[in-house]
């Protein structure tokens, strides 16, 4: 049979070959993408949250959580109708002590116990309510949740590099914990106090004249007007509250993540001094956010106490001139009491839901971040056959003013281990990236069996794709769960195979917990070595049509690297491999070689071919045998380069 492997080619820029039109066209079309807009944010302020908020609250597919609300408010009206009853009662009862001995004897047991039952009904109803409406406001703090966590792993790995942890799960925690604060307070005790406040006044005028009712009435809007402008001016001092309480999180979590490191170069103290820098900008505003609170709450105690005082003096003068009875200024003096308690609780609600509003606004912010990489309408799956990998023509940086690969092509046949080499930042772990679509190119494309990857859909590429990546981070679990993670549903035979292939699995088993051992933090208690041996487990255990090895022995020692060559062969054969490598021990037998450059292809071919033309991978292998013990590690490689030759 023909050999069809691709003969060495050395590429320069200024050779006639080299598609200089090309790549000054690819490069034009990457800077005007990158210099497109944005797409608009979600305005902020707090209407712009409740319209957000609005669509869980009223679900369009959930008929029975309708009925929910439309029963919870029902429930409110008459809880609301029941206490606003409770004074009239008491009112009746008083007045009727001062009547006859018969009607004292009848009326106020009538009257107490109508004011006993209203007083109880009042408390059913707004239990029931809350019962009633309590699943309606799980269902969207759960629903709310689930799509910020579905929303921040579909968001592209540039926003995950820039994030800080500490800070993004605290905005996530306060953001729906915001939800059930904002529905408790804004549903079931400000909109029941302004519609009792609302009963009241009728009741007032209707039962005595306007000055009672105006009285009343601008007392209330006064306290509302003091409370709101004072707490909007109390605002900034709880947003910097949040600030610096998320930045102390993230810095103390960032130091805790890092902790050897922190041992290493003995910068304990430093790290104190940081985190009591942000413990102290904490400080100074919570001790502003306590003055201004203070003063939030004398102001509002003066309103009240100086309208209650002026309604009970309205109040005693009809009584001695003969138009009120002790009832009445009993029912003005309950009436009063029971409508400035839940005001008295007004502010704290107020600010409660201010600060509900600022956490669900952040939190729904991060539903506004551009995904930056998504599928088109309608992509369709990937369709293997064979898997066919080729980059054709690809022009990408993570920066626009730095390119990172510049017209790179090449193929990788079904079936066939192609290994990209090259010195350090010249692009190699960024092909591995591209063609999993962390970032898209900017210009050219990559294409699987013809298909171009930005046309198809992201879960099933990724499902054709298996890594073993130069850098594992492990779950904070067991090892089995860790190795199973590749393919969920594996049995744990499947498991134990893909640990045998992968040489790790008697060290499970020498294991006391075997593998039920947990490996602590980002796998932190086990070796390297362990922890990539691991990450080979899990790949095979997936049975991806492609296998992406990005330096994957690079933590082995040479016994152990060599052992799991043999497997990685065995595993990848049938499979379209590209392989990424810095030791060239490890991908002599590579079908093809490329080597990269300043993000150019300036060499490709066989590892004999390549040595013989005793260019750029010619210099780095003579360079590893000159670090290897005087060659020795590379002699058997060497040899069998020679005889190839």
């Amino acid at each position: 049979m023909k050999d069809r492997r691709p003969a060495p080619v050395i590429m320069g820029v200024n050779e006639p070959g080299y598609p200089n039109r090309r790549i000054v066209a690819n490069i034009a079309s990457w800077k005007h993408a990158l210099n497109t807009p944005a797409p608009a944010r979600r305005p902020g302020g707090g209407l712009a949250t409740l319209r957000t908020l609005l669509p869980y609250l009223w679900p369009a597919h959930a008929p029975r959580l309708r009925l929910r609300i439309v029963a919870a408010l029902a429930l409110l009206i008459a809880a609301k109708v029941a206490n606003v009853y409770v004074p009239i009662f008491y009112k009746s009862a008083v007045d009727a002590l001062g009547g006859t001995a018969a009607a004292v004897l009848a009326i106020p047991v009538g009257m107490i116990l109508a004011y006993g039952g209203a007083r109880v009904l009042s408390l059913v109803f707004s239990e029931l309510r809350d019962a009633v409406f309590a699943r309606v406001a799980q269902n969207a703090i759960r629903v709310v949740g689930l799509q910020v966590f579905r929303h921040l792993h579909g968001l592209a790995l540039r926003f995950h590099l820039a994030r800080q942890t500490g800070g993004l799960t605290r905005s996530i925690e306060r953001g729906t914990r915001a939800i059930s604060t904002l529905l408790s307070y804004m549903l079931f005790n400000v909109l029941p106090t302004l519609f009792e406040i609302g009963l009241v006044t009728i009741i007032l005028w209707h039962m005595f004249d306007v000055w009672f009712a105006l009285a009343t009435l601008v007392t209330v809007v006064l306290y509302i007007a003091y409370t709101l402008l004072v707490t909007e001016w109390r605002t900034k001092f709880r947003r910097q509250m949040n600030e610096t309480d998320s930045e102390a999180n993230t810095k103390a979590i960032d130091s805790l993540l890092n902790y050897e490191t922190v041992k290493y170069f003995g910068n304990e103290e430093h790290e104190a001094r940081r985190y009591d820098h942000a413990l102290g900008r904490y400080e100074r505003a919570a001790v502003k956010s306590q003055v201004s609170l203070s003063l939030l709450n004398i102001g509002q105690a003066a309103i009240i106490s100086v309208g209650l005082t002026v309604v009970m003096w309205m109040a005693a003068r009809g009584i001695v001139a003969g138009r009120l009875s002790i009832g009445d200024f009993v029912l003005v003096n309950a009436y009063l009491l029971q409508l400035y308690q839940p005001l008295n609780f007004f502010g704290f609600v107020y600010r409660e839901i201010k600060q509900s509003l600022i956490d669900m606004d952040r939190m729904f912010e991060l539903l506004s971040e551009d995904r930056e990489i998504a599928d088109e309408p309608g992509a369709p799956d990937l369709r293997v056959d064979g898997a066919t990998v080729e980059f054709r023509h690809v022009v990408f940086g993570y920066d626009p003013r730095r390119l990172i690969l510049k017209d790179v092509s090449f193929t990788i046949p079904a079936g066939r281990t192609v290994a990209v080499v090259g010195s350090s930042g010249a692009g190699k772990s960024t092909l591995s990236r591209l063609l999993f679509r962390f970032y898209d190119v900017s210009g050219g494309a990559i294409l699987i069996d013809g298909q171009d990857i930005r046309k198809i859909s992201q879960s099933s590429l990724r499902a054709a794709i298996g890594i073993v990546p130069q850098d594992t981070v492990l779950f904070n679990d067991t090892i089995y769960y860790n190795i199973a993670y590749g393919r969920p549903g594996a049995t744990q035979a499947e498991i134990e195979e893909a640990a045998r292939l992968a040489h790790i699995h008697d060290f499970i088993l020498a294991m006391p917990d075997g593998y039920q051992t947990v490996v602590g933090e980002r796998g932190l208690k086990l070796s390297g070595g362990e922890k990539q041996r691991v990450a080979i487990a899990r790949t095979i255990l997936k049975r991806p049509a492609v296998l992406v090895f990005d330096e994957a022995t690079s933590a082995l020692d040479t016994h152990t690297e060599r052992e799991i060559q043999g497997n990685l062969r065995e595993v990848s054969r049938g499979r379209t491999t590209l392989t990424i490598a810095h030791r060239l021990s490890t991908i002599i037998d590579a079908d093809e070689i490329i080597v990269l450059d300043g993000g150019r292809v300036v060499e490709r071919g066989r590892h004999h071919q390549l040595l013989t033309l005793d260019g750029a991978y010619a210099a780095m292998w003579r360079r590893q045998q000159e670090s290897t013990a005087g060659g020795d590690e590379l002699k058997p490689y060497q040899a069998a380069a020679e005889q190839a030759t």
